[in-house]
């Protein structure tokens, strides 16, 4: 009977240390197109990862970085959103005011949505069956059928809305930037129900969820925290240190670890270790300027888009050197 305890005692040491392992960059994928970038997706049960830069979208082969392809002609674009059910794709392109809609499998454009104004972050909500953008301008969340490519609800929220995500059973959350607060859109009715406070949180950014313990992870870019919500009360349950300049976040399941891409060239890991009980785990250097992410959970792999910048010139955010362009791939140490 001992001897059966310590080999469960030894099975459940060696899952956490495993969770708990650090990361670091073993690929670098170069990109000679230009502009700049915002978020990256890896499109799910498939080899593609899909790069927002400056006019277009560059599709990459995930394992080797080649290049798969690319969506022209979305200007200023954000974010990439799929439905893999009807074989569609979905970018928000800020200068445009619209959506872009591609064939998944070609890549071919198919039309074009307007929403608010300069859409941001998008996704798709499994629940609710519809495309979510949020549109900083405008101050209001855009929400289009996929069906029919016509927009369903605009939402307003109160102030600029920077990414959001969903419980999968009904609410959205939306990190209001200038606000400080988490708003809470009911997908039923259409409506804003509530306004949380993320303070001592400021400018909110980056923003996951974990389904399973309901808990919502908001990343803090202008005082390095990450305050950990109840996304069923709206009460804060805890506040992490991060790195400086965070505009992105991610969360990956199996392992419960949740990351923070920071500006000042960190990737900040805390790991979930019960749904109330947070630990800093790990900060790995990464690149100046590397403050967005993607989680790729079938092979556990991060993906930061960065590029060398410019010496810094009063407060601004310095220039990227043209044709550095690159996304850092991390793996598990």
């Amino acid at each position: 009977m001992k001897h059966a305890l310590s080999i469960l005692v030894l099975g459940i040491t060696a899952t956490f240390s495993n969770a708990q392992s650090s990361f670091k960059i073993v690929s670098n994928f170069k990109i000679a197109s230009t502009g700049g970038w915002d978020y990256i997706a890896v499109q799910p049960n498939s080899n593609r990862l899909f790069v927002s830069h400056g006019a277009q979208v560059n599709v990459l082969d995930k394992t080797t970085g080649d290049s798969l392809g690319i969506i022209p002609n979305t200007i200023g674009v954000h974010g990439i959103a799929f439905v893999t059910a009807l074989n569609k794709g979905y970018t928000s392109n800020g200068k445009l005011n619209n959506v872009t809609v591609f064939d998944l499998q070609t890549l071919a454009i198919k039309d074009s949505i307007p929403t608010g104004q300069n859409p941001d972050a998008i996704f798709y909500d499994t629940y609710s069956k519809r495309i979510v953008t949020c549109n900083g301008r405008s101050k209001d969340v855009t929400f289009i059928d996929p069906a029919t490519d016509k927009v369903v609800a605009t939402v307003a929220v109160g102030g600029k809305p920077e990414t959001a995500v969903s419980n999968g059973s009904g609410k959205i959350f939306v990190n209001v930037e200038d606000k400080n607060e988490i708003v809470v859109i009911n997908t039923t009715t259409m409506q804003a129900e509530a306004h949380w406070s993320l303070l001592p949180g400021e400018a909110p950014t980056g923003l996951v969820i974990d389904t399973k313990t309901n808990r919502l992870f908001a990343a803090c870019g202008d005082n390095k925290l990450l305050m950990v919500v109840d996304a069923a009360k709206g009460t804060i349950i805890d506040k992490l240190p991060i790195g400086d300049g965070c505009d992105g976040a991610g969360f990956d399941a199996a392992l419960k670890n949740i990351y923070t891409s920071n500006g000042d060239g960190t990737l900040t890991i805390i790991h979930e270790d019960t749904k109330d009980k947070f630990t800093v785990t790990a900060t790995v250097a990464t690149k100046k300027g590397a403050r967005t992410m993607t989680v790729d959970e079938a092979t556990h792999k991060l993906y930061l888009p960065a590029a060398e910048l410019e010496a810094s010139k009063g407060s601004g955010r310095p220039k990227m050197i043209p044709g550095t362009f690159q996304v850092l791939v991390l793996d598990k140490e």
